[in-house]
């Protein structure tokens, strides 16, 4: 690289440090050592190596960059204005700041260039691992010689706290075993941790662990653009495993007196500091100061981008004309388009009767695998008990990406922060399955695909204390709750097969996650359930047996209950007592219902209101009041056969009526 290029970088590497602890600073709060840190690594990556087009941020063509250690976020924004991004000046000094596109954390589908919401540390990881699988799904679909749409690169950005994190180690050997050839993991390697020194709490040897996982590995000097310059041209052409890089830095570098410890981590420099870090480097004392060179450079930068897309674009247009019925496939994926009659397909779909709510979902997906290309399926080692295989398809391996099931193996965590980035790619909808109880491993990257908004189905089997033997340990009780807690969640318990169809379509019609939570035991086929999306399912709640005369009883269920509300029913029934029975698999789209229908299904005197669910009653009031009665499970588990938990835990009928009738 010559000189001339490298003291242009190097200048971009100041601007980079002035624009992020100045932000910092006027925030007063944020975290300036990695930025700092990390300066030089970033002007190069976006400054020469990136392929990417700020005029159109979605280009599919373009590499990706994720900020796994999100705190260090003032990076990812100072190059997102450098090089051309709609991210203002004015935008930086709103950093952290009340609706601001510069958050604390980097926020997917808030400010245009972020690639993935980061923070919780290692997840950055994780999603970098699904959107490379991604694009390795993608281009073994519609890659060849003459058209090599998909040859993306995936950068991620890790610091220590990421590469301590245990999602980290899950995502990095999935990776590792899937051979991802287009993955780089950069480690920004300076030695220090929020609270102190990286030796205190951590002496591992971080690059034979990534050697062990089955990725190449590569050191360098972070201030040294030859070396940036030798590793990553390499990689671009000869990388044949995921690529982790050990990047030696100093947190914080350029700050005289905090430089090199932890006091750079967390917390702003201080006026003083950020003075004397201005006269060390040579800075303009003006606040948020960016070189006009630094504009031109950027400005030029920006027309080889648009060159790159444009060359894409071409070899997308001879592509469509050459292969018009993959084109069209092309076309499904990105506009995830569904056929009109899909609703009627799957009402067409024979199911046997009764079925586990898990095998009617697998009866479903055999259907929708082969209507919908973008639909891509995994499971965390349990495919044959949770029924998430899609059989007329083959496995993903190693080498092998024209598959559409994905073996995860036992990292439900990475799963879930994996799928995400697969819904990252704009082009897949994932669905990944395991046991409801082991949502608990998810939790963390379900509520950060609902709060990036993406569409990613989760099918959550074992839904309740009557999966039997296997015991508390197994068995959810608070599960529904908790899920139900995270805002933006789509949370699903069917009743019977009927209701199992329509959740899908109701998966696939949202924008974003869904927990779809199903039996292991077989459910009957209901009476009232087999009605349209819009009178059922897409109302989140509805009557499935309605009341003669005034009613003294409406009884409120989910999942497999709504079979036992209905024999409770037909027992009050015989005993002269009215009874409205209501299936809710839905309380989002329920609540999303206009206040008419709400009124309409639990307004006005319907006597005594009872929930019915094999769960903590935790939420159930607001349905059925303050006098309402909760049939729920409010301690663990048992380890018993079925008909023996239903007894021990009040759910049959005669246990039900003593309740209502006493």
């Amino acid at each position: 690289m010559d000189d001339d290029l490298k003291k242009q970088l190097g200048k971009i590497a100041n601007t980079v440090r002035q624009l992020s602890m100045e932000a910092v600073q006027k925030a007063n709060s944020g975290h300036p050592g990695l930025p700092m840190g990390c300066a030089e690594f970033a002007a190069y990556l976006w400054g020469r190596e990136l392929r990417y087009n700020p005029k159109n941020p979605k280009w599919l063509g373009r590499d990706r960059f994720l900020l796994s250690a999100g705190h260090g976020s003032m990076l990812l924004y100072s190059m997102l204005h450098l090089s051309g991004y709609n991210l203002s000046i004015d935008d930086i000094k709103a950093f952290r700041q009340l609706h601001s596109k510069t958050p604390g954390h980097p926020e997917f589908h808030l400010t245009e260039g972020i690639e993935a919401t980061t923070g919780p540390l290692g997840q950055g990881v994780g999603n970098a691992v699904g959107q490379a699988l991604g694009m390795k799904l993608l281009s073994a679909k519609f890659n060849s010689r003459d058209f090599p749409l998909f040859n993306n690169k995936v950068f991620c950005l890790a610091g220590d706290g990421c590469i301590m994190e245990g999602i980290t180690s899950e995502a990095s050997s999935l990776a590792g075993h899937l051979q991802l050839d287009n993955l780089i993991l950069v480690y920004d390697s300076n030695k220090i941790c929020l609270d102190g020194d990286l030796i205190e709490c951590c002496s591992e040897d971080t690059k034979k662990r990534y050697e062990a996982y089955g990725w190449e590995t590569y050191e360098i000097d972070g201030y040294d653009f030859d070396q940036m310059e030798k590793t990553f041209t390499h990689l671009r052409e000869n990388q044949k495993s995921p690529a982790f890089i050990v990047m030696h830095t100093i947190i914080g570098k350029g700050s005289p007196h905090k430089a090199g410890t932890s006091k750079a981590h967390g917390a702003p420099l201080g006026v003083e500091e950020v003075e004397e870090v201005k006269k060390a480097l040579g800075l303009p004392e003006e606040e948020f100061y960016v070189p006009q060179s630094v504009r031109t450079f950027f400005d030029q930068r920006l027309v080889k981008c648009a060159s790159m897309e444009q060359q894409w674009k071409e070899l997308y247009r001879r592509f469509s004309e050459v292969q018009p019925e993959l084109h069209e496939d092309f076309m499904k994926m990105v506009e995830k388009r569904q056929p009109e009659d899909l609703e009627q397909k799957l009402k067409d779909l024979e199911i046997k009767n009764p079925i586990g709510g898990r095998s009617a979902s697998q009866e479903c997906l055999g259907l929708l695998g082969d209507q919908l290309p973008f639909l891509i399926g995994g499971s965390a080692d349990l495919s044959g008990s949770d029924k998430t295989m899609m059989k007329a398809f083959p496995l993903v391996a190693p080498g092998k990406f024209d598959g559409r099931n994905i073996k995860y193996g036992v990292r439900e965590f990475a799963m879930a922060a994996s799928a995400t980035g697969l819904a990252e790619t704009d082009m897949i909808v994932p669905f990944i399955g395991t046991f409801l109880t082991f949502s608990d491993y998810m939790r963390n990257a379900i509520r950060l695909a609902a709060l990036s908004q993406v569409q990613v189905v989760y099918q959550f089997t074992h839904d309740s204390i009557f999966l039997g033997e296997d015991g508390p340990t197994h068995q959810p009780v608070e599960h529904y709750a908790t899920l139900r807690a995270i805002p933006g969640l789509q949370v699903i318990r069917p009743a019977d097969a009927n209701e199992v169809k329509m959740a899908w379509l109701a998966a696939l019609r949202y924008r974003g996650p869904t927990a779809i939570i199903l039996s292991r035991q077989n459910l009957p086929e209901l009476e009232g359930s087999k009605v349209s999306y819009d009178e059922g399912m897409g109302r989140g709640a509805y009557i499935v047996k309605k009341e003669s005369g005034k009613p003294e009883f409406c009884l409120l269920a989910t999942g497999s209950e709504v079979s036992l509300a209905l024999d409770v029913a037909s027992a009050l029934k015989k005993r002269g007592k009215a009874v409205r029975v209501v299936s809710m698999p839905c309380w989002e789209l329920f609540q999303n219902q206009k206040d008419e229908y709400k009124d309409e299904l639990l307004g006005g005197d319907l006597g005594q209101r009872v929930s019915i669910e094999a769960g903590i009653s935790m939420g159930w009031d607001k349905w059925i009041g303050p006098s309402g009665i909760s049939i729920s499970v409010e301690t663990f588990g048992e380890s018993a056969p079925m008909s023996d938990l239903q007894a021990e835990f009040g759910f049959n009928v005669d246990a039900i009526l003593g309740r209502l009738l006493s």
